[in-house]
């Protein structure tokens, strides 16, 4: 097989080119703790691996021409597009966090997160960790590989990209609905929860002004978020695993709709 590799080197590259933009985009992935020749080593054995079900018939142009590089440039933007929208998927956590670290008192503990690469809330990088073990949980490098690049490769090619762009951006979109539908269910109980203990200490410091409660707001939110966190920790853990699955099925079923269904 290496022999047919090495005379088919123009085709071997496109396969190698879609593996590493996906790699260099797709969450965990792309975190620059990854070394970049690591990416680039695993691109070339996924690659490697993806090659005997690669789309010939579709990769018509004469290699290193002009047309090559177009299809190079298509492959380069499939990789982008799926690996961006794992990318989407996953940002639901950290958008979690932030959306109750504020009522908590940690909004200003915004810290950098070597995974998402951004300036993220204390809760949002948390909720970002127990995502990376649940990830691992799932198998989701398989399902990524076999059942995102290998299936892409099945389905869909440079040559038709202009025919599922329509696809592409509605399943863009839909991530965009889902990190604000599951963020919002995550956060939801906690959110709720220290909505009710704000109001009962509105409530206290009315009947109550002798009470300073301003400077006991904060550590008691902090506790009852934190035992609520530890409490319901087995059912996060739950909805994370069904938002890292219902991601990869949807990527899944757009494949499988370009393709034909194959």
């Amino acid at each position: 097989m290496l022999d047919e590799i090495v005379a088919n080197a123009p085709w071997y590259l496109l396969v190698a080119a879609r593996a590493l933009a996906l790699i260099e985009t797709a969450p965990l992935l792309s975190t620059d703790a990854v070394p970049q020749p690591a990416k680039v080593a695993l691109a070339a054995f996924v690659a490697f691996l993806a090659y005997p079900s690669a789309p010939f018939g579709a990769w018509n142009a004469a290699p290193f021409s002009l047309g090559f590089a177009l299809l190079v440039a298509g492959e380069v933007l499939i990789g982008i597009t799926l690996g961006f929208f794992l990318t989407i998927v996953f940002s639901a956590f950290s958008t979690a966090g932030q959306l109750f670290s504020l009522q908590m008192g940690f909004g200003a503990s915004e810290v950098y997160d070597p995974l998402a690469q951004i300036e993220n809330p204390l809760m949002g990088q948390y909720l970002n960790l127990i995502a990376l073990l649940v990830f691992l949980t799932v198998d989701g490098f398989r399902k990524l590989f076999l059942g995102g690049f290998m299936r892409s490769l099945q389905s869909i090619s440079a040559v038709s990209l202009a025919g599922s762009r329509e696809g592409f951006l509605n399943l863009l979109l839909s991530g965009l609905s889902r990190l604000f539908v599951d963020s919002m269910i995550i956060s939801m109980p906690i959110l709720g929860t220290l909505f009710i203990v704000s109001v009962s200490m509105g409530l206290l410091s009315k009947a109550a002004p002798q009470m300073n409660l301003l400077t006991e707001g904060f550590p008691i939110s902090i506790t009852v978020a934190f035992a609520l966190i530890l409490v319901t920790m087995p059912f996060l853990i739950e909805a994370f695993a069904r938002v890292i699955d219902g991601g990869f099925l949807a990527m899944e079923g757009f494949l499988a709709k370009a393709g034909g269904g194959i």
